[in-house]
């Protein structure tokens, strides 16, 4: 079972982090926004209680949704996760909350078009496991989305260096692109965009912080009011430091697809 203690008591700490730093939560919306997948109906068929059957429909999925900082404005209907109190705030984003894990997927087999992990993957327990499922569920045409803290950027590496400092990240395990591609190959699945964002040199030095609303917020304060998806991920600044590959951004993003 993933470490959750940290996302249950501090949930607003870890919310805080998107709010007091802009910049960066602007450049990783608009590099998933990069990877676009197509239109579908949200689906109602949700039921958490029934893990056998808790959807019913092809639908999209983002896996450790936590708040729903980016299903909510990227339009991903249903999110998993096994931490209770940030799926509250995941409902009142408009995504509907599921209590659980990536390596007990509550979806039936070949009912998904898309898998979405944010910045999860250096929590699983298992990621064979997790890919297995991934598998399991995903329509034959489906794709898998995975979002990533890169352990091998400048940024990532301060990650690392002080990440026994930080009550979210002390028990992560940081990965690279080439790793978290790898992952995928050996699991079946075949990588076709490879993407990176939040640069040293951007502005959005996160190295001495974490995504949890830390001790020196870093970018531009938010009004007050939450932007949509559009207004996040269409901004031609932030789209703008979304590049091809990895290694030098500490946001990175692999979609794949089955073989």
């Amino acid at each position: 079972m993933p470490t959750t203690a940290p996302f249950e008591t501090l949930t607003d700490e870890y919310d805080a982090w998107f709010e007091s730093n802009r910049d960066a939560y602007r450049a990783e919306l608009a590099a998933l926004d990069r990877v676009p997948p197509e239109d579908e109906p949200p689906t109602d068929a949700v039921d958490d209680t029934d893990a056998g059957d808790a959807l019913a429909a092809p639908t999209t999925l983002e896996v450790g949704v936590g708040t729903g900082r980016f299903a909510g404005p990227l339009g991903i209907p249903v999110g998993i996760d096994p931490a209770a109190n940030p799926l509250s705030a995941a409902r009142d984003r408009g995504v509907e909350p599921i209590r659980g894990v990536a390596e007990r997927l509550p979806v039936r087999d070949d009912m998904l078009e898309r898998v979405v992990f944010v910045t999860v993957w250096c929590f699983l327990d298992d990621f064979e496991r997790a890919l297995a499922e991934t598998r399991r569920v995903l329509a034959a045409d489906g794709e898998l989305v995975v979002a990533f803290l890169d352990r091998s950027s400048p940024l990532g590496q301060g990650y690392q260096a002080t990440k026994d400092e930080s009550p979210f990240y002390a028990d992560a395990r940081f990965v690279t692109g080439a790793e978290v591609c790898n992952a995928l190959e050996d699991a079946g699945f075949v990588v076709r965009d490879r993407l990176q964002t939040v640069f040293e040199e951007s502005g959005d030095d996160e190295s001495d912080g974490d995504e949890s609303g830390g001790d020196e917020p870093h970018g531009d304060e938010l009004d007050g009011n939450e932007l949509d998806g559009d207004e996040l991920a269409a901004e031609p600044t932030a789209t703008d430091r979304v590049r091809s590959g990895h290694g030098d951004g500490l946001f990175g993003v692999v979609r794949a697809t089955l073989e």
